[in-house]
């Protein structure tokens, strides 16, 4: 049949693919396990006080695998696929790599091509992600830690920024597949204080007590994207979420 005949137009209505990073305790597992019947591949054991469905921890790829097979091929109510965390699933890719190459240490490869091996099976788990969207309607949000990175900008002085914590090559095709990476933090509050040795600055949480935001768009501070025209700033709930994008959650 001619492409032509096969074009698609307007919006394709399908759940959305999202990655929610930040510091530990900040609330990204409470955010994604607020979504409609949640279902949690879990990568490291954390989510003991979280309630919500969650396959045992897995221990290597394999686990991570057959768990996202299952959820494609069985019948289940499941509307959202939580995966957490994706720095734990790096360390059971990598482990997968240097078992299958024997090698002890994905750093024995030598000039990066172990980071680059691990690049297939991330590809191969988005794609089974995305299948699970397509054929069971389920959006996927997948949770991740923070770290702070050196960014080299071409157009300024080099600085620090927050960003998944993942090696560059995987966090790049991720952030690329996602149509939203999200950076929970807390809103900051600094304050000047004159003292004996000069001004001091403060941080404070706002006068309202501790807030706790999404961060929709990417600055100096972070690494962040949408594709849902979000404002810059969102409280970190899963309800403020879903008013933002207009009721498509």
């Amino acid at each position: 049949m001619s492409r032509l005949k096969r074009i698609q137009k307007g919006k394709t209505n399908l759940p959305p693919r999202l990655v929610v990073y930040g510091t530990e305790g900040i609330g990204k597992s409470t955010f994604a396990c607020s979504a409609p019947s949640p279902i949690v591949i879990q990568t490291e054991d954390g989510l003991g006080q979280i309630e919500a469905d969650k396959f045992p921890v897995a221990t290597k790829l394999e686990d991570v695998q057959a768990d996202l097979l299952e959820l494609e091929t069985q019948e289940h109510e499941y509307q959202t696929l939580v995966l957490d965390s994706l720095d734990w699933l790096e360390r059971l890719i990598w482990d997968y790599v240097c078992r299958s190459q024997k090698k002890e240490d994905i750093s024995q490869f030598g000039y990066g091509q172990g980071y680059t091996l691990a690049l297939k099976f991330w590809r191969e788990l988005l794609e089974q992600m995305d299948r699970l969207r397509e054929s069971k309607g389920m959006a996927v949000i997948l949770v991740a830690h923070s770290k702070i990175e050196r960014f080299e900008d071409p157009e300024s002085p080099a600085y620090d920024r927050y960003s998944p914590r993942l090696h560059k090559l995987a966090s790049g095709v991720i952030s690329e597949w996602c149509d939203a990476l999200l950076f929970a933090t807390r809103r900051i509050r600094v304050s000047e204080e004159q003292g004996r040795g000069g001004v001091r600055h403060l941080a404070a949480t706002t006068k309202s007590g501790e807030e706790r935001v999404l961060r929709c768009v990417g600055g100096p501070a972070c690494l962040a994207k949408n594709r849902f025209g979000l404002p810059n700033e969102i409280p970190l709930s899963w309800e403020s979420f879903v008013s933002a994008i207009g009721g498509q959650g």
